[in-house]
């Protein structure tokens, strides 16, 4: 259900009671992650109410998962998801590596075919 929700292209933004029904959380669970995770920051309105992004829908989702299925304390979540997103980054120097190391063999490759005829 929560996947045919998010995956509606014309809604971008949800409240806090939409983002609670989604998730199964309560809306003062969510306030207070709000305040413990530092990149869980959804904009408010110029009324005040909150409006969440699919993105925020996601890192609560997987918060939740590290607290409650996999037992992890608030700290050690909050680690794990810093972790998480220094990782990416390392991933496209390593990709970008691999890329470069590639193409020297192929200029390598190719330069031994003309040899060879």
């Amino acid at each position: 259900m929560a996947d045919d929700i998010l995956n509606d292209p014309h809604k971008i933004f949800y409240s806090i009671g939409e983002v609670s029904q989604l998730t199964g959380l309560k809306s003062h669970i969510l306030r207070y992650w709000e305040s413990e995770f530092p990149t869980l920051r959804p904009e408010k309105r110029s009324n005040g109410r909150r409006a969440y992004r699919k993105t925020d829908i996601l890192l609560i989702l997987a918060i939740k998962k590290l607290l409650y299925a996999e037992g992890y304390t608030i700290a050690g979540a909050r680690k794990k998801l810093a972790e998480a997103r220094r990782r990416p980054q390392g991933e496209k120097k390593l990709l970008a590596e691999v890329r470069q190391d590639l193409q020297e063999l192929r200029g390598l490759l190719s330069t031994r075919q003309k040899r060879a005829r």
